[in-house]
């Protein structure tokens, strides 16, 4: 059940949240990554309707469905790159965010496969997930009803 819909937040809060998704859209991360990892995610958040929106964008990204079926058991799959599974495992801690654990290993691996401009990209990313998961649960968005919208190309 709908608890405060998105018409009615405070001025201006949705926009931030819009303003950082521009941002994460010209990045240069690719957007087929990007929305995997927003998926295992809220696999992770249990968030219904992130899920169910970003499993559609991933397929509309060109994703397929056994990796995302599969992501939450990535580390007993063939099918995911070095680079993705580091970026997963990041992921994971830093959606966890246990307090005992330090992330100097995590970011080992990531600079094998990650400029430094592209690790803080991600780092952003997965907060982003992680407080449109907080927000969408908190506010009680309906899953289910998520429409893929067409995006513009850009050269």
């Amino acid at each position: 059940m709908e608890r405060i819909s998105y018409s009615s937040l405070p001025n201006g809060l949705y926009q931030v949240m819009a303003n950082v998704e521009v941002y994460l859209a010209k990045c240069g991360l690719d957007h087929k990554f990007l929305e995997l990892i927003k998926f295992r995610v809220s696999q992770i958040n249990n968030c219904a309707y992130c899920l169910d929106m970003h499993y559609k964008e991933a397929i509309h990204a060109g994703e397929t469905p056994l990796r995302l079926i599969s992501v939450s058991a990535w580390r007993e799959t063939p099918y995911y790159t070095p680079a993705e599974q580091a970026a997963l495992e990041f992921a994971e801690v830093l959606t966890h965010m246990p307090a005992e654990q330090h992330s100097d290993h995590l970011h080992d691996e990531l600079n094998k496969y990650f400029t430094k401009d592209e690790i803080a990209n991600l780092t952003l990313a997965i907060a982003q997930i992680n407080s449109w998961n907080r927000l969408t649960r908190s506010f009680g968005a309906v899953p289910g009803n998520y429409k893929v919208k067409e995006r513009p190309v850009t050269a």
